[in-house]
C-alpha cells in the first residue's frame, strides 16, 4: 500500500470536527487511518474536538493543537477544525504526552523519551513531530532538550500551540489527552526519509544591540535600558509610515501583533542571516515576553516584517528546500506537507493564502495540512538549535518506498 495523506477543515467545533474527518477519510477511499493530526481554533471545546475525532477514526493515534488560524490546499480560515489523516504501511506511528513542560522541559522530555521507541527494524528513518504548549516559554529550552535526550542524529519538528492572539491559554492534543502546559510527540519510523524545509522573510532595521539584563524567557534590559523603551525608538519612524503609533498600543493583541511585524533577530554569525525570536508581550515594568529564553549577552537585531513580498515568498523557499532535499535523495512522488507557520505571519492579511498558494505551486496537487503557531521547531542532525518563530517550516512526506533510481 502506498503511503496517503488526506484533509479535511470545517467549522463548528465538533460538528466541525466531524465533517473535517469526513471530507478526509472520502479522499482516503475506506483506507485505515494511522494517524489523525487535528488542528483546532481557540473557539472551540478541544476536548470535545478531540472526542470527534477519536470516534471518527475508530481511535487512531492522534496529535494536536490549538492554533490561530487553519488551512489546506483548499482555503484557509480563521476559527475552524482542520484534520489531516495518515495511512501507511511504510510508516510506524507512537504517540506520547508529558505535563508539567513550563515548570520542567528537561523531565518533560525525559518523560516522553522514555515511553518511545527509537529503533525499528526495518524502518531506518524517523522523525519526531513535536508539540508544546506555546504559552510556558520554553521553546528552545524543548527543543535543546529534545536533541539531547532522543539523540543528535535524531530529526525533529514541530509548533507551539496558539490561541488566535488572546494569549490566554493554549493546548496540545495526544490519543485522548487534551493539556495545557505539556507537550506532545509524534514519534513516525518509516522505510523512507522524511524532508524538510525552513524560511523567514525578515530583514534587519534597527543597529546592533545587546541583551544586558534576562531572566528565562524575558528580556529586561537592551544597552542597559528598558527594554521597550528600546524597541520604540528604534520602530517608531518605521511604524508611523504604516499608520502605527506605537506609543498608542494598549491591549495584548495590539501588541503582540504590532511584535509580528517587528521581531527580535539572533546574530548567528553568518553574514546577513538572523535567528527569529517574537515578543508575544509587554510586563508593567517595561520587560518584554518572548516564547523561549533569551540568553543575556546576545547580540542582535530589530527586525522589520513589513515586505510582503518576502513574507510570501519565505514558505515558497521552505517547501522548495524540502524539494530540492527530496530530489537529491531519488523522491519525487508526495503524499503529504504539513506547513508550521508562524501566526505572526498573519500580519499578511488577505494575501496569506497567497503565501499558501505559493507552497502549492511548488508541489502541485499534493494534500496539504497547516495551522498558524506561536513559535516553530525544525532541528536536523548536527544542529544546535531549532526554535524559530516567524517562520515557515515544512514537512514533506513521500508516496511511500518508491525512490527513482
Amino acid at each position: 500500500m502506498v503511503t496517503k495523506f488526506a484533509t479535511g477543515l470545517s467549522k463548528g467545533g465538533a460538528a466541525a470536527a466531524k465533517e473535517a474527518v469526513s471530507r478526509a477519510k472520502e479522499k482516503l477511499g475506506g483506507a485505515r487511518v494511522d494517524l489523525a493530526i487535528v488542528f483546532s481554533s481557540s473557539e472551540y471545546d478541544h476536548r470535545a474536538v478531540v472526542d470527534a475525532v477519536r470516534d471518527a477514526t475508530n481511535n487512531a493515534p492522534l496529535i494536536g493543537a490549538s492554533t490561530a488560524g487553519e488551512f489546506t490546499e483548499e482555503r484557509v480560515e480563521k476559527g475552524s477544525v482542520a484534520v489531516g489523516l495518515l495511512t501507511s504501511d511504510d510508516i510506524k506511528v507512537f504517540t506520547a504526552l508529558a505535563e508539567g513542560v513550563k515548570e520542567d522541559p528537561e523531565a518533560a522530555i525525559k518523560e516522553v523519551a522514555a515511553k518511545l521507541p527509537r529503533d525499528i527494524e526495518g524502518y531506518p528513518y524517523s522523525m519526531d513531530i513535536l508539540m508544546v504548549d506555546g504559552l510556558a516559554g520554553v521553546g528552545e529550552e524543548v527543543t535543546l532538550w529534545a536533541s539531547y535526550l532522543f539523540g543528535r542524529e535524531q530529526r525533529i519538528i514541530g509548533g507551539m500551540a496558539s490561541d488566535d492572539f488572546k494569549m490566554k491559554q493554549t493546548f496540545v492534543y495526544s490519543d485522548d489527552t487534551v493539556c495545557t502546559n505539556a507537550l506532545s510527540v509524534c514519534h513516525l519510523t518509516a522505510k523512507m526519509p522524511l524532508f524538510t524545509g525552513v524560511k523567514h522573510g525578515h530583514r534587519p532595521l534597527s543597529r546592533v544591540l545587546t541583551a544586558t539584563k534576562t531572566k528565562g524567557n524575558v528580556l529586561y534590559e537592551i544597552d542597559n535600558r528598558p527594554a521597550w523603551e528600546i524597541w520604540k525608538e528604534e520602530t517608531a519612524e518605521v511604524a508611523r509610515k504604516k499608520a502605527i503609533e506605537v506609543e498608542e498600543l494598549e491591549t495584548p493583541a495590539e501588541i503582540a501583533q504590532f511584535f509580528t511585524n517587528y521581531t527580535l533577530g539572533l546574530a548567528t554569525g553568518k553574514e546577513g542571516e538572523h535567528k527569529i525570536r517574537w515578543p508575544s508581550g509587554i510586563n508593567e515594568d517595561g520587560s518584554l515576553i518572548f516564547t523561549c529564553a533569551i540568553a543575556e549577552g546576545a547580540v542582535f537585531r530589530i527586525m522589520d516584517g513589513t515586505n510582503l513580498e518576502n513574507q510570501i515568498k519565505a514558505a515558497e523557499e521552505a517547501a522548495v528546500i524540502a524539494k530540492r532535499n527530496s530530489e537529491k535523495t531519488g523522491y519525487s512522488d508526495f503524499a503529504g506537507v504539513i506547513v508550521f507557520d508562524c501566526a505572526v505571519r498573519l500580519m499578511l492579511g488577505d494575501r496569506f493564502s497567497e503565501a499558501e498558494d505559493h507552497c502549492k505551486n511548488v508541489l502541485p496537487g499534493v494534500p496539504l495540512l497547516g495551522w498558524e503557531t506561536y513559535g516553530e521547531i525544525r532541528l536536523e542532525p548536527g544542529q544546535f538549535s531549532g526554535f524559530h518563530n516567524t517562520t515557515s517550516v515544512i514537512l514533506l512526506i513521500p508516496d511511500g518506498d518508491k525512490k527513482k533510481e
